[in-house]
């Protein structure tokens, strides 16, 4: 019985660090203790002028090979998750194949998914193994939003970090009736929520970013449709609604009692908004993951860049039942169990 598992893990963040000091000079209205009692983020780093989402998903996965991991010879697909692409045409993916020294019998294949984007990016792994499609996939998160954020707009500039993160996917042979390594999934989207983190213009609906429109009734100022936008009340009530239910879903998928868990990662949205979602789970914070501090919050990259540094924390031992939620822009949602394979024993 051939089955997905992952096997091993690392990430890249950009040398460029911006401090919450920084940031405090720049809107005086607060102050750099207020940011990290507001975000949990002291630091997040920020890519370079010249540097893309690309640049830093081919640190990570360097990272993952000079570790002995595999090599690049042995990848028969790429997926590539962003929403910070290099080019709206050719796929990243495709880049990322002929820099990589992939063999061009492998497939590739970019992912345009944000918070949730791992999760998917892991199920779609798992299919393409299980279908007997691939054996080693090579699933790459990057993102680079201090790109497409206004310079003015500190409800946003005090929360996202750039970085990347390569995992590599393995089918694995198992007995019949062996535990699954990786699932089951679930998932959940609500497009009606489009209007609550977006950026309008640049691609076919709207070409040019136009007059900023001024802010309808409730909504948090907008800075130009060039720019992200993000509605961050309505983002924490979605996400207090969205993410329990589905931690309910996949257990009773599985069959298992929250006890029956390890551990607990989350993508790191911001310290206040997933520990609430902890609160309301009733969740040990031992068996919680809060990884922001010094990273920030870099969307679809920060559930595998969390892993890595729990696990080197060694707080995740072999064997052990991790349960994996990602949540955001879409609105889009989607959760998963996997063992922890990549683990040494």
């Amino acid at each position: 019985m051939i089955k997905a598992q992952i096997t091993a893990l690392d990430y890249h963040l950009p040398e460029k660090v911006l401090d919450n000091e920084t940031l405090a000079e720049r809107f005086p209205e607060w102050q750099a203790a207020q940011i990290e009692e507001k975000t949990g983020i002291r630091t997040r780093h920020i890519a370079a002028e010249d540097e893309t989402s690309a640049d830093l998903a081919f640190a990570a996965a360097q990272k993952l090979f000079a570790r002995g991991a595999c090599q690049p010879a042995e990848i028969d697909f790429i997926l590539f998750c962003s929403q910070t692409q290099d080019y709206i045409m050719p796929s990243t993916a495709c880049l990322l194949q002929d820099r990589l020294g992939i063999p061009q019998t492998a497939g590739a294949l970019d992912i345009n998914l944000g918070c949730s984007a791992f999760i998917y990016g892991l199920s779609v792994a798992k299919g393409l193994i299980e279908s007997g499609s691939a054996s080693k996939v090579l699933l790459l998160n990057a993102e680079t939003y201090s790109k497409i954020m206004a310079p003015q707009d500190k409800s946003v500039q005090t929360l996202f970090g750039d970085g990347a993160a390569a995992t590599l996917v393995s089918a694995v042979e198992l007995p019949a009736g062996a535990p699954d390594p990786l699932g089951p999934f679930v998932f959940g989207t609500d497009g009606a929520g489009e209007k609550i983190i977006n950026i309008r213009a640049g691609m076919m609906r709207q070409r040019e970013a136009g007059a900023p429109l001024p802010p309808a009734e409730g909504e948090a100022e907008r800075f130009g449709d060039q720019y992200l936008f993000m509605n961050g009340p309505a983002v924490f009530t979605f996400t207090l609604k969205a993410v329990p239910a589905a931690v309910k879903a996949l257990l009773a998928k599985s069959g298992l009692e929250m006890e029956a868990i390890d551990m607990f990662v989350f993508h790191q949205a911001n310290k206040f908004m997933i520990d609430a979602i902890r609160r309301q789970l009733r969740i040990p914070p031992e068996k919680f993951v809060i990884d922001m501090q010094d990273k920030g919050n870099t969307v679809s990259a920060t559930i595998p860049i969390s892993i890595v540094d729990v696990t080197a924390e060694g707080r995740v031992p072999a064997g052990a039942r991790v349960m994996l939620v990602g949540f955001g822009v879409g609105l889009s949602w989607g959760a998963c169990l996997a063992q922890a394979t990549w683990v040494k024993a």
